[in-house]
């Protein structure tokens, strides 16, 4: 029997595609999420999409979905229409529903109805929004304490109220990094976050004399800094810090995970393992099919991007970087290729997949590439994305505003402060990425590729690749969208080494 999961504030589903990956020796899942819950529209589209695919045994999706994920703008109503057993299915476990809007009763009938018979032991995973917690004010927020209104609070105690109400055998609560020294009325919120956890009852006012206590474990080995933390005593508290980077994860995203562990239930996870980083270039140089950019405010086409390309270097700025700089641009840029095209919800091509988790990315079934399409830049960010991708080549680091030409400079007013010294931000090859967040979604200038004879920033598939999405797990909604959900999410294969960890407790 799988092991029921409820996954709150799901976004595309990340941290619940972790769980749903583990198999036992008999091809079985150890996992099986019941209900997910999320709020925008978008993301529960690629919910549900995703939970429909888990309805069926591994390895064993119908053609109809992948004949879906080669032509998505055909729409999905005949896939579903086809298997309606598991569209049914996958409705009842992806629910479109604002937490803290829809009304409690709502809530908890649908947990209760997920869990069924298995209402001990279960598992809650989910990353509440913590930032507007108050330290001053939990009840209500006090305009007089210099505090405004922000609905995040009363969602994270949404979260508080779920543990409380239905008591899961253990809770997972992730959250930004930030939230271990974010102050709230000049007072630390992250221990009162850690006091609440431990007692949930006390602050979701749902103490009838019959509080659930939790005790609260980290990933790894030291966990002396536990009372140090909840104390306010230790300033970056971290034992409960995950960096992904050490992880065989190709990202250094450092985020905040808590395991609770309700009072009755014996034994210990397991701790994380730590293993030899990835680097970009073992999950996309190579690997992925090769596209260049689109012009963007004219005309586009392959012969006028590269003319586009070109022009840097007759441009003014061409001629004040250092000597080694302009020979390799000026190599690059001959040897670009104007036939290169720019991709699109999906490439029919054959894969190279990389050498990762076992086969964790590839699925010959689909027969190319999905969600692989550029963006367009303007000339000057093409000549940008150039200079900076040449420079990270020849230096082995992205560059900062001082290494760039003035002519190169945005008219930023920030520009000169220091704050956005990597505005324009390489990710180099042969290092893990930078944190992929959702500012991927407003431009690429913090994303851009390591290869310059592309000239472009990350695609929603390069940027899901970081963040160890199977190739297989197709997001919905516009450009935009796609990687909005992509940045928010947690890394799938981190959330499986979570998963293996917990399973001791069960």
């Amino acid at each position: 029997m799988p092991i029921p999961v409820i996954d709150l504030f799901a976004g595309p589903g990340g941290l619940g595609e972790g769980f749903s990956s583990l198999y036992d020796g008999s091809d079985q899942p150890l996992y099986k999420i019941r209900l997910s819950i999320e709020m925008d529209a978008v993301a529960h589209q690629t919910l549900l999409l995703r939970s429909f695919f888990r309805q069926f045994p591994r390895g064993q999706a119908p053609v109809d979905y992948y004949k879906y994920l080669q032509s998505p703008k055909t729409g999905r109503d005949q896939l579903f229409a086809a298997h309606g057993h598991e569209r049914k299915r996958a409705e009842q476990e992806a629910w479109k529903a604002e937490l803290g809007k829809e009304p409690n009763s709502n809530v908890d009938q649908r947990i209760q109805d997920a869990l069924g018979r298995s209402r001990r032991n279960w598992i809650l995973i989910g990353g509440p929004p913590c930032q507007a917690y108050s330290v001053a004010g939990r009840v209500r927020m006090k305009n007089s304490d210099g505090l405004k209104p922000d609905k995040r609070h009363f969602l994270y105690r949404e979260y508080l109220r779920i543990i409380a109400a239905h008591k899961p055998a253990v809770f997972v609560m992730e959250n930004v990094r930030g939230i271990i020294s974010s102050k709230v009325a000049g007072k630390k919120i992250f221990p009162e976050i850690l006091r609440d956890l431990q007692k949930p009852s006390r602050t979701a006012g749902t103490n009838s004399g019959n509080e659930t206590a939790y005790r609260l474990v980290t990933l790894y080995e030291e966990q002396g800094t536990l009372e140090q933390s909840i104390l306010g005593n230790c300033p970056e508290a971290d034992s409960f810090l995950v960096k992904a980077e050490q992880h065989g994860i190709p990202q250094k995203r450092h985020r905040v995970f808590v395991i609770g562990i309700r009072h009755d239930v014996q034994g210990s996870p397991r701790k994380l393992k730590i293993s030899q980083p990835k680097t970009v270039t073992d999950l996309l140089i190579g690997k992925l099919p090769e596209l260049r950019s689109g012009l963007s405010r004219e005309e586009d086409g392959g012969g006028l991007w590269l003319e586009a390309v070109k022009a840097a270097v007759r441009e003014p700025w061409f001629w004040k970087i250092d000597a080694n700089l302009r020979r390799t641009i000026s190599k690059i840029v001959l040897n670009m290729d104007e036939n290169l095209d720019r991709g699109g919800d999906f490439i029919s091509c054959k894969i190279n997949p990389p050498k990762f988790g076992n086969g964790w990315f590839h699925d010959s079934k689909i027969g190319g590439v999905i969600n692989h399409s550029t963006r367009s830049h303007i000339r000057k960010d093409l000549h940008r994305y150039l200079f900076a991708s040449v420079f990270a080549l020849l230096k082995e680091r992205s560059p900062v505003m001082n290494d760039f030409p003035s002519e190169l400079l945005p008219k930023h007013k920030n520009c000169s402060t220091g704050y956005f010294a990597d505005r324009f931000r390489v990710q180099t090859a042969d290092n893990p990425s930078t944190t992929i967040t959702s500012h991927i979604s407003r431009d690429g200038h913090y994303y851009i590729h390591p290869d310059p004879t592309q000239c472009r920033s990350l695609t929603v598939r390069e940027a899901a690749r970081l963040q160890t999405f199977p190739d297989n797990y197709f997001f919905e909604g516009f450009q935009t969208q796609q990687y909005h959900q992509v940045g928010n999410a947690v890394p799938p294969y981190l959330a499986k080494q979570i998963a293996e960890c917990l399973l001791p407790l069960f």
